[in-house]
């Protein structure tokens, strides 16, 4: 990203890199509507950056802006030449009531220069788009067709792939097979990337707690007792504050601070009598008390102390008896093929 706005002056370069700092930083805070409005900024000044354009349109994405992200990405392909957002692409034809450009997308030749993860997603779309033109039964068959739905091992995709299942499954009404996979999504989506738990529940009636809200109150509990931390979770709130304020100030958008404060000096305790005082200044020497004096005329002070600073189950394979039967030849030579095109 700093390779291409570099091409911009100076100043520009900055404001721009900022407004996607904070754009990226709002998606991370599940904020697409403040992402937004800051992309919106970075593309006014640097509408040639293909990286620019590329932010853009996933932010207006993720923000339900479907026809701007497809302008913004689509321009990014032609920059950049990436085929890497074509089931971004897809979607937003589906978002925008077309599917049947969302199927042509997914046979286009492109298509075929994704990797392994992009035709997984694009599978994921066609899937969906099925769906939209009331093909359920094409819906589920176009996921079956992915050797990747059975593999037991947790991948990038795998939450989403056995989500996009499930929800194919339930929609075609096949609800006892919905439940299974809907129960293997859960297992694969540790990062709640998916409303695989909320289904579940509804489907099976069960109450689903949420242990990672409770995970994050014990640690803030434990973080009571940590000042320093406390007080950087207070800087932190505090340059949210100054984000939400100054979304048109590019100079007050997540700037560092300018200069660490130097730390207080601690004045040194005074003598409280000239004999202490003269001690102080030679620390080598110890005088004794005389003999008689009493031995409580001063306290000897302390030297301060030194501060002391996922399991996933086995998979079992859900026996679905004969709810998903395989399509013989002659059954699928007999269905009339308008449905898949």
């Amino acid at each position: 990203m700093r390779e291409e706005l570099r091409s911009l002056p100076g100043d520009l370069s900055d404001l721009v890199g900022r407004h996607l700092v904070a754009a990226e930083r709002a998606l991370e805070e599940d904020d697409p509507d403040k992402a937004h409005e800051h992309t919106k900024v970075a593309r006014r000044f640097a509408a040639r950056i293909g990286v620019v354009r590329e932010a853009a349109g996933i932010v207006a994405y993720r923000a339900g802006h479907f026809s701007e992200a497809l302008s913004d990405l689509r321009a990014a392909r032609r920059m950049t030449g990436s085929d890497a957002y074509l089931p971004v692409m897809a979607d937003c034809e589906r978002g925008m009531g077309r599917p049947e450009r969302a199927i042509d997308l997914v046979r286009s030749p492109e298509a075929e220069r994704l990797d392994r993860a992009g035709r997984i997603e694009l599978t994921i779309v066609e899937s969906g788009a099925r769906r939209d033109l009331g093909q359920q039964d094409a819906a589920v068959i176009t996921l079956q067709r992915l050797p990747e739905l059975r593999d037991p091992q947790p991948k990038p995709w795998s939450a989403r792939l056995a989500f996009a299942y499930a929800d194919a499954l339930a929609d075609a009404g096949h609800q006892e097979a919905a439940t299974d996979w809907f129960a293997r999504a859960m297992a694969f989506d540790e990062d709640g990337e998916t409303d695989a738990a909320e289904r579940y529940a509804e489907l099976t009636g069960a109450v689903i707690e949420d242990v990672e809200e409770d995970f994050e109150e014990d640690l803030d509990s434990e973080d009571d007792f940590d000042d320093a931390g406390a007080a950087d979770a207070g800087k932190l709130a505090e340059e949210e504050e100054e984000d939400d304020e100054a979304l048109a100030e590019a100079d007050d958008l997540l700037e560092p601070e300018a200069a660490e404060r130097p730390a207080e000096p601690v004045e040194p305790a005074e003598p409280k009598d000239a004999v202490a005082a003269e001690t102080a200044e030679v620390p080598a020497e110890t005088a004794e008390p005389e003999a008689g004096e009493p031995a409580d005329g001063g306290e000897e002070e302390k030297p301060a102390e030194a501060g002391t600073p996922g399991i996933t189950p086995a998979f079992i394979e859900p026996d679905f008896g004969d709810v998903l039967e395989v399509e013989t030849d002659e059954s699928a030579k007999d269905r009339p093929k308008k449905n898949d095109e």
